[in-house]
């Protein structure tokens, strides 16, 4: 298969900084700068922040957007098979002829100054969207909030805080406090912002954060209220309650993502269809999704595959949850992660809810964790486990035990992107 234009460029921007993260915006205002300010000329941006669940959150906004008859550019990281998904113009993946032109001209205008992959890629989207009508921009942070690429816009809508847990502590601060700090450097003067669920610790840091800025917040908890109850979903604010159908997306945490969707929808005032829609139409890939075609699922025609890419603590906790909501079966987690990652925080609550664990290592990845170093690793935490040398033979060991088991496979995006090339 011929490398893609688009692939050629990217490969060459990786080369124009020796950092693949430096946090700071100054590299980013002058490149924008030069590319005459696409980031002032968007359609009305709304800014998510937090660790985990911002995907899904903008997945349920978007699917609520376009229900009611609208078109939202979106911007996420990282993508899972192909680059492009990482920008949606007027709610379409933007073309290989578009993005190979907006990657050029980025680079044209860049020259041969310093300025890291992300921040490149990010002026891209900003000016693939300046060139296209629509009636939103999503912008999904790639880390943190405060210094990141995406928080160039002056005036955001609207902003939004997911929930926040311990994760990239050697770019973001050791403490829950630390990192809060961060998400809340999106807060903008008159800006409301839709905040999650948080702890306590995190909130008080967002609530002093807002009142230094002037930053109205919409909080969970104070002007808006979600649950599940007899299988539906009840949202309820100061205008009033919503009783849904139960988010497509699986697992409990996703109640509290839709949740914030609902509340951002609600803000916008874009009525019943789009509520409904949030939680019924969004597609969020590699989220507890059930893999129902491809080679992997060919290769399995009695077991129940999953594909998950959550990859922290947090991450783990709720996937924990989530198994242990299904019915009964033999269960058996095939896990490749970073190494930058807190492998024990992630596989701890996974636990008591698999039988064993298959690790690999991410294939491409230079900072994949040893399959070693995971099972070790799945072992301290009383987890049985085993090694392969990749995601199929995995699959083929468990399967020659237990052809109709239950298969998760787990622990990183970069692992699932690979598992979807890989099943088509």
């Amino acid at each position: 298969m011929s490398t893609a234009k688009s692939d050629i460029i990217l490969e060459r921007m990786m080369a124009l900084h020796p950092k693949i993260i430096d946090l700071t915006l100054d590299r980013m205002w002058r490149l924008l700068h030069g590319l005459g300010d696409p980031q002032d000329k968007l359609p009305p941006v709304i800014h998510i922040a937090g660790t985990n669940g911002k995907g899904s959150t903008l997945a349920m906004i978007r699917a609520g957007i376009e229900a009611a008859g609208l078109r939202a550019h979106a911007y996420t990281s990282p993508h899972l098979a192909r680059f492009h998904e990482r920008i949606r113009v007027a709610g379409q993946l933007i073309s290989e002829a578009d993005l190979s032109t907006t990657l050029d001209t980025c680079c044209t205008a860049n020259g041969t100054e310093a300025i890291t992959y992300f921040e490149i890629t990010t002026c891209a989207g900003l000016l693939a969207f300046s060139r296209t009508p629509a009636d939103f921009t999503l912008l999904e942070v790639g880390l943190g909030g405060r210094l990141d690429a995406t928080n160039v816009i002056a005036a955001p809508k609207l902003t939004i805080i997911t929930p926040i847990s311990i994760d990239h502590t050697q770019y973001l601060g050791e403490t829950l406090a630390e990192i809060a700090f961060e998400k809340a450097g999106i807060l903008k003067n008159g800006v409301p912002c839709v905040v999650a669920p948080q702890p306590d610790e995190v909130m008080e840091v967002i609530e002093r954060q807002a009142a230094r800025v002037g930053a109205p917040l919409i909080a969970h908890g104070q002007h808006w209220h979600v649950t599940s109850e007899r299988g539906r979903l009840v949202y309820q604010d100061e205008v009033g309650l919503c009783d849904l159908p139960l988010p497509n997306l699986r697992g409990a945490h996703q109640i509290a993502n839709a949740g914030a969707a609902l509340a951002a929808l609600r803000f916008l005032a874009l009525g019943d269809v789009a509520y409904e829609a949030a939680v019924t139409q969004a597609e969020w890939p590699a989220r507890m999704q059930r893999l129902v075609s491809g080679p992997l699922f060919d290769a399995a025609p009695l077991a129940e595959l999953w594909l998950d890419g959550g990859h922290n603590a947090a991450a783990g906790a709720a996937l924990g949850a989530h198994l242990a909501t299904l019915p009964s079966r033999p269960t058996h987690l095939i896990c490749g992660m970073l190494n930058t990652k807190d492998v024990t925080g992630y596989l701890a609550p996974l636990a008591a809810q698999a039988d064993s664990l298959m690790a690999v290592s991410i294939p491409g990845e230079i900072n994949t964790l040893s399959a070693r170093d995971t099972a070790n690793a799945a072992r301290a935490v009383g987890l049985k486990a085993g090694e392969a040398a990749s995601v199929s033979q995995a699959l083929d060991m468990i399967l020659d035990r237990e052809p109709a088991a239950r298969i998760l496979i787990c622990g990183s995006l970069y692992l699932a992107g690979a598992v979807l090339r890989e099943n088509g």
